[in-house]
């Protein structure tokens, strides 16, 4: 990988963009590299949770950048065809963030704008440092959003946010971001990553199978009719209650014991 490194820690992946020199902005090798090592973690049976983060700049900054964006250099003489060939290689590793078996988890130390937003937005769950700022800057470009962001953004902080933003082009930090519920959590820059570890250490420790059908339950149940949605988890619940790690973890709770051999995922 010329643009990522992984790191594997027990249960715990941690995937960094590593292009310092243009603020870790997504051109298309970045995006191939994503797309193969996103199967491959998912493919991966000991690996629970993976993190998203930014590798630091060229003058060694952690908290310059997490994705600056797409990279503008190569997308300068795209054609119409060339523009959309671009925003569907970016949408399926994308997509596997969204919907792969392990949770996601975006650490945004720095800049997240255009795909470096979009990209923050297809993880389950979203962690920014103090220093972050957010935005989706693209009509100032005379483009919209191609990797999601029209769509995301909508689905996370509602309609009326997310064109304010898009309209303006206007960038948010961290604060109000985590104010209109774009991300989860804010935590000073040197915290960063220790409490991203922290909340990904606690979700696995949690039956890993569980937690995948959860997400799932989610995901595709969010645009369903609430009276097929409910169904639908009636039916993931039932097939959670078939399986070791529910044996396992009742009967930890009835004999009141903190050790639980979850197996399954």
């Amino acid at each position: 990988m010329n643009n990522l490194k992984l790191d594997v820690d027990g249960q715990i992946a941690v995937l960094q963009i590593a292009r310092p020199a243009a603020l870790n902005a997504l051109n298309s090798e970045t995006l191939d590299e994503l797309n193969q090592v996103l199967s491959e973690v998912e493919a991966r049976d000991d690996v629970k949770v993976l993190i998203l983060t930014g590798g630091p700049d060229k003058k060694d900054n952690p908290y310059k950048s997490f994705v600056a964006g797409a990279d503008i250099k190569e997308m300068v003489n795209f054609t119409a065809a060339e523009a959309r060939a671009f925003g569907m290689r970016a949408a399926e590793p994308f997509f596997k963030l969204m919907n792969m078996r392990q949770v996601t988890i975006a650490a945004v130390n720095g800049f997240a704008l255009g795909g470096g937003c979009e990209i923050a937005m297809a993880c389950d769950i979203r962690i920014a440092s103090e220093s972050a700022l957010f935005g989706q800057p693209e009509v100032g470009l005379g483009i919209i959003p191609g990797f999601g962001g029209t769509q995301r953004l909508a689905r996370l902080v509602g309609m009326g946010r997310a064109k304010e933003l898009i309209f303006t082009g206007s960038n948010i930090d961290a604060q109000e971001a985590y104010r209109i519920g774009l991300v989860n959590k804010v935590v000073p820059n040197e915290e960063l990553m220790d409490t991203a570890k922290k909340m990904a250490g606690k979700i696995a420790s949690n039956a890993s199978f569980a937690v995948s059908i959860a997400k799932a339950a989610i995901n595709n149940g969010y645009d369903m009719d609430i009276k097929n949605a409910v169904e639908y988890e009636a039916n993931l619940f039932g097939i959670t209650c078939s399986t070791h790690d529910k044996t396992e973890g009742m009967t930890a709770f009835i004999e009141g014991r903190k050790e639980k051999n979850f197996t399954d995922f």
